[in-house]
């Protein structure tokens, strides 16, 4: 099963990252996003859906508590997990 993910727009409020940040941010959203979905599949209501395709238009992926001088790679990963609680479950 091929799983496509598109992220359009990334909301983060009250975070400022460092000049060059924003790529090592996403890079790690989407290595860990990878990793997560690799181990720990879809949700059942969501994989259901995905052969004839799907698109979900938004999802929360709650809060995330980053701490002081946290920059693109750790932000990334916390992403990442909040995105896969929505439509994976629990990291494995």
């Amino acid at each position: 099963m091929n799983v496509v993910v598109h992220i359009d727009r990334l909301v983060m409020d009250g975070v400022a990252l460092e000049a060059g940040q924003q790529h090592l941010l996403q890079a790690a959203v989407q290595a860990e996003l990878v990793r997560l979905l690799a181990a720990g599949g879809l949700a059942p209501e969501l994989a259901g859906g995905i052969a004839g395709g799907m698109a979900v238009p938004r999802i929360a992926g709650g809060e995330l508590a980053l701490p002081a001088g946290a920059q693109g790679g750790q932000a990334g990963r916390g992403i990442a997990a909040g995105v896969y609680r929505a439509i994976g479950g629990v990291a494995p």
